[in-house]
């Protein structure tokens, strides 16, 4: 269970940048990558945050509130804030379930200070975990 103050604290961030970049005008894009976990990807406080050696801690992460992205195959970072139409991006069980997962997705893209911001409408193609690269890493956080 999350503590509540984080809750709320993540529930004003995601209403804050929601309302933030709505000033902006979107443009419709199809982004073809993986989904990452941000905050591991941008840090690499876990090493190589892709793939079967990441999937463990991007599954935690994303219960536990983190941002999750997506790595396009295109090399940019974008960031979700909302996956068809759910209320929630915090622990949000649609992307739990696709986590490190090879998708194609459409939505609206939107452009601020040079963070690219992705409003999903639809996950158009699920082809799975891809990056098997476990064997390389080792399951990270914890190793073999």
């Amino acid at each position: 269970m999350l503590p509540f103050g984080f809750v709320v604290v993540a529930g004003v961030f995601s209403s804050y940048w929601t309302t933030a970049i709505a000033a902006t005008s979107p443009q419709r894009v199809q982004i073809e990558g993986e989904i990452i976990d941000t905050w591991c990807y941008v840090t690499e406080i876990m090493g190589d945050a892709q793939g079967t050696a990441h999937h463990l801690c991007a599954v935690w992460c994303a219960i536990g509130g983190i941002p999750v992205s997506i790595l396009g195959d295109d090399g940019q970072v974008y960031m979700v804030l909302r996956v068809e139409n759910e209320d929630t991006n915090v622990a949000n069980p649609t992307i739990v379930k696709i986590q490190t997962h090879k998708v194609i997705v459409d939505g609206d893209l939107y452009e601020r200070d040079g963070v690219k911001y992705l409003f999903v409408d639809q996950v158009a193609d699920d082809k799975g975990v891809v990056n098997l690269n476990h064997e390389d890493y080792g399951i990270i956080p914890f190793g073999e």
